[in-house]
């Protein structure tokens, strides 16, 4: 998969609906308050704090952006962050919960990260990770496909979709072959809302950058710009002025068992 080149302060900036999600799936945990816990794909380190918050075990974020690491850092200072992919999970048996919030769908290796789940986490330890599933953004990936045959079909040519949408039924399978139990998988439809059209903008740039890395620089904006109004001709702005997307996102729950069997 090609390197991705993220905006850490843009990211920050435009990812409210990422955050909502996070904190309707942290209100899930029922956390003792005791756990030690890994944030899988920190970004930011905004969810981390907040997990932080909830917990006098210790607390580690890790991404795979240098950039994203780095703010992190900066911003909470208290708070340990690691750059490390997460096809490749250092940890053995540390923590008793790990967590991860839209970040598995720009993974493709997913055997590798439950993997390494599996071995990170102590036993009788949990994770819950919720990130893009079968049928994420349709809309918004048939307006970008018609927007790209319609002026843009030269610059990508060889193109290659960076992103993977699995469906429940593969991360289920996925999950049994590591041993792990209780296993919940199930995709569910989320309606994302963005406040106005500079944030729905602002969410296209930081999302969906591989699209506007394809072209050469100067013709970036133009392509975005071009893309809002294609799709908001198909999806007008509701009557407070926001912009919807229809989603879909894959939550995956499941428990590493005390004892092999």
């Amino acid at each position: 998969m090609k390197k991705q080149n993220w905006d850490a302060s843009a990211y920050a900036k435009y990812s409210k609906g990422q955050e909502k999600w996070a904190r309707e799936l942290i209100a899930k945990l029922a956390l003792k308050g005791d756990e030690s816990i890994l944030d899988l794909g920190c970004g930011d380190g905004k969810i981390t704090a907040i997990l932080a918050e909830q917990t006098e075990g210790e607390v580690v974020g890790v991404d795979k952006s240098s950039d994203m690491i780095a703010l992190a850092r900066d911003t909470y200072a208290d708070i340990a962050f690691e750059k490390m992919d997460a096809t490749q999970l250092s940890f053995e048996a540390r923590f008793d919960l790990i967590f991860s919030n839209a970040v598995l769908h720009w993974v493709s290796d997913h055997r590798s990260v439950v993997a390494g789940l599996k071995r990170a986490l102590k036993p009788g330890g949990k994770i819950l990770l919720q990130f893009g599933g079968y049928g994420n953004a349709a809309e918004i990936l048939k307006v970008m496909e018609e927007h790209i045959e319609a002026h843009y079909a030269d610059y990508f040519k060889a193109f290659m979709f960076p992103y993977s949408f699995p469906h429940s039924d593969i991360y289920r399978r996925l999950l049994e072959e590591q041993g792990f139990e209780e296993i919940s998988a199930r995709l569910i439809p989320k309606d994302m809302v963005h406040d106005s059209v500079d944030a729905f903008t602002g969410w296209l740039r930081t999302t969906w950058f591989p699209y506007t890395d394809a072209l050469p620089e100067e013709m970036r904006e133009n392509f975005i710009e071009g893309f809002v109004t294609r799709y908001l001709q198909k999806h007008p702005l509701d009557e407070n002025g926001g912009v919807h997307v229809d989603m879909v996102r894959l939550e995956v729950a499941a428990k590493n068992p005390f004892c092999f069997k």
